[in-house]
């Protein structure tokens, strides 16, 4: 067996089924799940109807590299939703089934594991896929802890240089999980140099960007390249993938269709690995993502649902936790310290007696450079109808009232 499993954690969830361990929930109440990132909103039915008259393609093997019409698709997108330039379908594109295999498998490709102390960076709190990537791909992890006073975004420049030369791949989450968390330009700026200087590949999630709350979308890797003068030359985008995903963007989290676009040297090696492991996108979903990618209607609707669920329910949860509106993302990161209880305290004590579920801040993060940044707080995930959210929110205000 491969040793380095036994390096993997518990996911999150499995944690939070042991938490809850012999609970029994109060019964008199519906049970609302607050503790996963899934969509709920309904998937929108001009996607649907693409998926189904195209099942036809379900007789032919599918083509790892995709269908130039899906790669075009996705381009146009990047172009549109960027300003970037022309980005090449051919050789700047990749199709993967959900961002999730394409993040874990991208660390399989760029780390040299023979190399000692090869280190994968990430911030902290973090999704887990990035951890795992990095123990099997034989790297250690390092964490870089969010920062309360930058909103949540990771200090980059608390890192060592020597450390810094160790690291040979670096996730970035920007909208963050579970912060909400944005990079600005210049924090870019800091990475890319930092990327030049050591030669380090990043790996850019951006599977939150279209759900925001104000006029402007949220920065992107691609985006701050080309703004930073790195979109041209003989290696466009040097050293940088981005990973996207129609999850959370179209309300289609079973479809599993994403994509790796940038760096073409990068992509033409991620390609090679990945024609031996199989990751090939069926057609019918390839024709339901065109579909999907080019249109803008249903993710602006999808959007203002966010936002009027936010506006309705940051308020009422201010008044008995320590809870800001985000930068983006569909998620709530709450201090809980003001109800006395611990982060895995008020999850399942809430669980218990009010039957909603949250997920504990600790569970998102490790114990790094003195502290784990997600103890005291919580993930609340507002992917619900508004009704339902409401209903939550009333009852962890009921529930904090009642402490």
């Amino acid at each position: 067996m491969n040793p380095h499993l036994d390096q993997l954690h518990p996911y999150p969830f499995e944690q939070l089924r042991q938490l809850f361990s012999g609970v029994t929930p109060n019964a008199a109440l519906s049970p609302i799940s607050l503790g996963i990132g899934e969509p709920k909103h309904p998937t929108p039915a001009f996607i649907e109807k693409a998926l189904m008259h195209a099942m036809a393609g379900l007789a032919v093997y599918p083509n790892t590299h995709g269908g130039e019409p899906l790669r075009v698709a996705i381009a146009g997108w990047l172009e549109r939703r960027y300003g970037i330039p022309a980005v090449d379908p051919a050789t700047m594109v990749l199709p993967v089934n959900g961002s999730r295999e394409a993040l874990f498998a991208f660390a399989q490709c760029i780390v040299d594991g023979s190399k000692s102390g090869a280190l994968v960076m990430s911030p902290n709190p973090f999704y887990q896929i990035y951890e795992g990537a990095a123990y099997l791909s034989g790297a250690t992890p390092y964490y870089v802890n969010s920062e309360p006073g930058r909103n949540f975004a990771p200090d980059f420049g608390s890192v060592p240089d020597d450390i810094w030369a160790r690291v040979q791949l670096l996730y970035v989450c920007s909208p963050g999980n579970p912060t909400g968390a944005v990079l600005t330009l210049e924090d870019w700026r800091q990475l890319f140099e930092l990327s030049d200087r050591h030669g380090f590949v990043i790996a850019a999630d951006e599977c939150y960007s279209e759900i925001y709350f104000g006029a402007t979308p949220p920065l992107g890797a691609l985006e701050a390249a080309h703004q930073l003068g790195r979109s041209e030359g003989n290696r466009p985008y040097a050293n940088l993938v981005v990973f996207s995903s129609l999850s959370k963007r179209s309300n289609v989290p079973g479809m599993r269709s994403g994509f790796v676009a940038g760096d073409p040297q990068l992509l033409k090696k991620f390609l090679l690995y990945r024609t031996y492991c199989g990751g090939a996108m069926s057609p019918p979903i390839q024709a339901a993502s065109i579909a999907a990618w080019n249109d803008e209607h249903h993710v602006q609707e999808n959007r203002a649902l966010y936002r009027e669920k936010f506006q309705l329910i940051t308020p009422l949860l201010k008044q008995v936790m320590d809870v800001e509106l985000p930068d983006a993302g569909f998620y709530l990161w709450a201090d809980v310290r003001r109800t006395g209880l611990s982060d895995t305290e008020f999850a399942r004590r809430l669980y218990a007696e009010y039957n909603v579920t949250v997920l504990p801040g600790s569970y998102l993060a490790r114990e790094a450079h003195g502290l784990n940044p997600g103890r005291n707080r919580i993930r609340m995930a507002l992917v619900a109808s508004v009704d339902e959210g409401l209903e939550a929110a009333n009852r962890i205000v009921e529930f904090c009232k009642g402490l």
